[in-house]
């Protein structure tokens, strides 16, 4: 039986019967946008760049959030006290709201919900294969529900027996469907792609991080091929070594050096 409790509108509900109606644009047109951040031990790690982000999403799309910062803030934090799950993600959802002609914006409805994650590993060991393909999301930098493309691309993705794909677009990399995307040059530089991609959490931290040379610039598809280690992050995934891409491998095909000082580094800043 499941006992876990959502918020919808603000109002604490059991999630075996937290629903909204069949009018809602999200259901009708896919229409909302939502953040998900990670709970360490009964903390929401980054909150607040999460929630600044899921305002800038909700304005980008003409969503009115009817509720504040601090109101939401303290939703979560009941949610995670009375779901007692020390490790987990936390989904905020904001929909296009009930329509009468099933296409014009309206009120929207908030949806908080809990779900259990895997506590983080102490190093990265495993990696991962992707396959390119030429998509560029509609309204890339903000985080809409929307995940027509990828799901669509799901049969492709197996048959070319890769884990996930890598959007490009116009010769220039962007992005995952779930996670941002870096390459690390032969000179030890971090590069992740500057424009056409959602600007990730986990992405600006690694940014931030002080003991090596990361910036933002244009990746050709040639440049990728030939770096010396490629990853992905995420707010679950945090960093996964990429190892091949298209059948090609990167680097010396394993998790390289720097992905794993990085993920390490990223590890014990979520424990702060």
């Amino acid at each position: 039986m499941n006992n876990k409790y959502a918020i919808i509108n603000g109002a604490l509900t059991p999630e075996s019967s937290a629903s909204v109606l069949v009018a809602d644009l999200s259901i009708q047109r896919g229409y909302g946008i939502f953040d998900f951040l990670s709970v360490q031990n009964f903390k929401p790690v980054f909150l607040e760049d999460h929630l600044n982000r899921f305002y800038f999403s909700a304005h980008a799309m003409h969503l009115q959030v009817n509720y504040t910062q601090q109101e939401l803030t303290n939703w979560i934090l009941d949610l995670i006290k009375v779901n007692q799950m020390p490790y987990s993600g936390v989904r905020i959802t904001l929909t296009g709201g009930y329509s009468e002609d099933g296409y014009s914006i309206t009120t929207p409805n908030l949806i908080i919900t809990q779900s259990a994650l895997n506590q983080p590993v102490s190093n990265i060991n495993e990696g991962i294969k992707l396959v390119t393909y030429e998509h560029l999301r509609q309204l890339p930098e903000v985080k809409t529900i929307n995940y027509l493309q990828a799901i669509y691309l799901q049969p492709f993705i197996k048959q070319q027996q890769a884990n996930d794909i890598l959007y490009h677009y116009n010769g220039l990399v962007c992005e995952c469907p779930r996670a941002n995307f870096f390459i690390v040059t032969h000179e030890n530089e971090i590069i992740t792609p500057l424009k056409n991609i959602l600007n990730g959490i986990t992405r600006s931290k690694i940014l931030s991080f002080n003991q090596f040379k990361s910036y933002e610039a244009d990746i050709t598809l040639n440049e990728m091929y030939e770096a010396k280690e490629a990853f992905i992050t995420s707010t679950t995934k945090n960093i996964i070594p990429v190892l091949q891409i298209d059948g090609r491998m990167i680097g010396d095909g394993r998790a390289g050096k720097i992905s794993q000082q990085l993920y390490t580094t990223l590890l014990n800043l979520k424990k702060e």
